[in-house]
């Protein structure tokens, strides 16, 4: 079983990007953090990370014609306006698992919207980078059936 993980924008900026809210992990901490847990779960584990909105897109669309099983999408500020993202997740026959570090229902009001999480199976956040770990699990548990 292949999971594509996408980090949106920004995303790239963890560990110095607003630690009070996201925390002091990079990239690479949490996508090493992932890995593990993929491996634990005898799932193998791809990572993309974007700041482009077609960049999003496009891998997306290419998951749906490769092995990839299922997506954990972060999108980012994308989630709260991006339709082309979520037509591009509603038009692959996959689960889509839509991932938040932070809670965005306690923030800022425009960030409680996601135009994404209609078309995901679930929604995870504010569990900081164990919201991957949750939707790891969610998603093993989906493709197994």
């Amino acid at each position: 079983m292949k999971i594509l993980v996408i980090h949106g924008p920004n995303l790239n900026m963890l560990g110095t990007r607003e630690p009070d809210v996201y925390g002091c992990q990079t990239i690479d901490d949490v996508n090493n953090k992932i890995y593990a847990a993929a491996g634990d779960f005898g799932i193998n584990v791809e990572f993309y990370q974007s700041n482009s909105e077609g960049e999003i897109i496009d891998a997306v669309q290419q998951a749906a014609k490769s092995a990839v099983g299922g997506i954990i999408i972060n999108p980012g500020a994308y989630t709260h306006y991006s339709y082309a993202i979520r037509d591009a997740l509603a038009a692959v026959d996959m689960p889509v698992v839509e991932v938040h570090m932070s809670n965005i229902y306690a923030r800022e009001d425009f960030r409680k919207v996601s135009v994404t999480a209609p078309v995901a199976k679930g929604v995870i956040s504010g569990f900081g980078s164990e919201s991957y770990i949750l939707a790891l699990h969610a998603l093993k548990s989906i493709l197994a059936g």
